[in-house]
């Protein structure tokens, strides 16, 4: 998988892949989640530095393991492997931005948050508090 990176994933990539996984997940990436994963990398304290242009290269990393039957499982290898524990919550919170984002939440999209809330080990009363701060940020009238 990481061979189509010049280098191994960057915990920079790994959040910006578990994000476009989210959006990818119900087969229909839509316009707003694509804009809330470009304001994220552009605007969040994290992403400092990162190489814009990286974001293609791992999208593609993502689609080819979604198109592979272990896919799922590769990702979260990676993911676990090049992200520090200490931003596992950051990458669960992007995730549900992203879900978000579009104001609806597709069964897909719930069950892989429920996957990456599982693979990450997240404490459930945080992922709440993280899913609620989520649903108050993305609420229309």
């Amino acid at each position: 998988m990481n061979e189509n990176l010049p280098h191994p994933m960057s915990p920079q990539d790994c959040l910006v892949a578990v994000m476009i996984a989210v959006s990818a997940s119900d087969e229909d990436i839509r316009t707003a989640e694509l804009i809330k994963i470009e304001n994220a990398v552009n605007m969040l304290p994290v992403f400092a530095g990162y190489d814009i242009d990286r974001m293609n290269r791992t999208a593609q990393v993502v689609f080819d393991l979604f198109a592979q039957e272990d896919g799922l499982d590769a990702l979260f290898g990676l993911v676990r492997d090049n992200l520090p524990e200490a931003l596992f919550e950051t990458a669960y919170a992007l995730a549900c931005d992203v879900a978000a984002a579009d104001g609806t939440l597709a069964e897909t999209e719930l069950r892989l948050l429920e996957e990456i809330r599982y693979e990450l080990a997240l404490d459930r009363l945080h992922a709440a508090a993280i899913e609620r701060g989520a649903r108050a940020r993305h609420i229309t009238l």
